[in-house]
């Protein structure tokens, strides 16, 4: 069940420990997609109670296999004022090409005529592999709220491209694949979503301040370590549920088990998982 009580103390933790000032609401690791539409309500409306004040920006994933759901629940999003909602492709009948997305996506923005529109581009998840180099041209006409991509694949060609076609700079590219965070970077993101930011947010500041100080090689080691701790628990078997025992052993916040058929993080994964994260010694001596 879902447990709203917890999210003051969530959102607090993500401010003052981890200098994240951003959150991406329903999305993969909040496992928004197994979700009832009440309990995605319930949640949105909790974070933009708790973040008032507190955090920047709450976007809001609407995305849903069912069209009409997708539209009420970015109507409920505008209604209680976030601030970006996006959209993941829906994926057991999948668009087939760009316009069919496009149309889709429209549908949905099209309900929350105010808010910012994000399309969240994660093909591993759900096999719809239309480039986004492809999705973006005319995307303004179409759908005027249009603000940018959560992207989440490790296609840095596709990204490149985008970023070469947002010569005024009028969409955010917000990347999602946290290991490659740096590389993307380097080709022209802004931004980043992802899941290792609940508990490895401060050390992402630093790289990312390293990076727009052109320290190269200070970046690169906070990516490294990052990658070094990611590297050894994809080996252990890493997805949603190992994410939520990680964060909950590093913020102290228990995060529950997640919903079937996801099923808890192992006792094992556990001490291993907290052994080689203690055992990694970051640049600024933590």
């Amino acid at each position: 069940q879902i447990n709203l009580p917890v999210i003051r103390e969530y959102v607090d933790y993500l401010v003052n420990k981890q200098n994240v000032k951003n959150v991406f609401v329903n999305g993969t690791t909040g496992e928004g997609l197994s979700l009832s539409i009440q309990e995605r309500k319930q949640l949105a409306e909790e974070w933009m109670c708790q973040g008032k004040d507190k955090l920047d920006h709450v976007i809001i994933h609407v995305g849903a296999l069912s069209l009409p759901e997708c539209q009420e629940l970015a109507r409920h999003a505008a209604a209680i004022g976030a601030g970006g909602i996006a959209v993941i492709a829906p994926f057991f009948f999948k668009p087939t090409n760009k316009d069919e997305l496009v149309a889709f996506l429209q549908k949905v923005a099209s309900e929350a005529p105010e808010v910012p529109f994000y399309y969240y581009h994660i093909p591993p998840v759900t096999g719809v592999k239309i480039r986004v180099e492809e999705l973006l041209d005319g995307i303004k006409a179409r759908i005027p709220t249009f603000q940018g991509v959560k992207f989440s694949d490790a296609d840095l060609l596709d990204l490149a491209q985008c970023i070469n076609k947002n010569e005024t700079g009028q969409f955010e590219f917000l990347y999602g694949v946290d290991e490659q965070l740096l590389g993307a970077l380097a080709v022209g993101a802004n931004g980043a979503v992802g899941s290792t930011y609940n508990y490895l947010g401060r050390q992402t500041n630093l790289m990312l301040q390293a990076f727009a100080k052109a320290d190269l090689a200070l970046a690169q080691k906070y990516q490294f370590l990052t990658g070094e701790f990611l590297n050894f628990v994809i080996k252990l078997g890493f997805g949603v549920a190992q994410t939520k025992a990680v964060m909950t052993f590093v913020s102290g916040i228990p995060m529950g088990p997640p919903r079937l058929p996801l099923v808890a993080a192992s006792s094992e994964f556990i001490v291993k998982a907290k052994a080689k994260l203690d055992s990694i010694v970051w640049p600024d001596g933590d």
